[in-house]
């Protein structure tokens, strides 16, 4: 499954990479397949791995702040696997071209 997260600590200011940096480490601790977007992180894996990671993420983030927002968007496909990488491959297959990622 892929899942599309954000955890946003509300109340600490304008900048959050402090924290996305944070998530980013336990991400890549997982080992999970991800991509890293301007509007919050891509994860590749079974359920339980992927919401465990996101779990993780939000918990670190609570530690940092009193108020976090976590949001969560999943597309769950069976028998599926790299689809992070598919899905871009079949645009750029459609358009002919290369996009930027």
């Amino acid at each position: 499954m892929l899942a599309e997260f954000s955890v946003v600590p509300i109340g600490a200011g304008e900048s959050v990479s402090a924290y996305v940096s944070e998530c980013i480490r336990i991400v890549e601790a997982s080992g999970l397949e991800y991509r890293l977007n301007p509007m919050g992180t891509v994860i590749e894996g079974d359920f339980d791995e992927v919401m465990a990671v996101i779990s993780t993420c939000h918990k670190r983030v609570t530690d940092m702040c009193d108020r976090v927002l976590t949001t969560i968007r999943i597309d769950d496909r069976k028998g599926v696997v790299s689809a992070i990488a598919s899905k871009i491959e079949s645009v750029e297959t459609k358009m002919g071209k290369k996009v930027k990622k």
